[in-house]
């Protein structure tokens, strides 16, 4: 399995508020772009040589829903104390405030971010383990 990649596809409203909170707040990489692909436009992010990347898109004439509910969750585990700290001001120097998690465990160790589509990003202050 170490040469499969995991690419998470979802639409969005708008690709310059996704870019501004994946990339800006979260530190993001644009990793590629597309325009009118069969009436899709896109944006793909991440880090590059990670193992995982996110896809936004936008159907031409189509709103993407918002978040079904408030627990559609990306939770990144950042062990290192130093770094969670970093990212937790990185994205709240870009705008974005933490907002209560639906689910408590997540603000035991971890601060909950929602996009602009209303899904959530958790930046958990921890190692993950299995």
């Amino acid at each position: 399995m170490d040469t499969v990649k995991l690419r998470v596809a979802r639409p969005a409203r708008d690709l310059d508020a996704v870019v501004r909170f994946y990339g800006d707040g979260l530190g993001f990489e644009v990793l590629g772009w597309f325009e009118d692909h069969a009436g899709f436009d896109g944006v793909m992010l991440g880090h590059p040589g990670a193992p995982y990347h996110l896809e936004f898109t936008v159907e031409r004439g189509h709103e993407a829903p918002r978040a079904p509910t408030e627990d559609h969750l990306l939770v990144f585990y950042v062990p290192d104390p130093e770094a969670w700290v970093a990212r937790v001001h990185r994205m709240e120097a870009t705008g974005f405030k933490p907002v209560p998690s639906r689910n408590p465990y997540w603000d035991a160790n971890g601060r909950t971010f929602e996009d602009p589509d209303g899904y959530r990003v958790v930046l958990q202050r921890a190692a993950w383990s299995r």
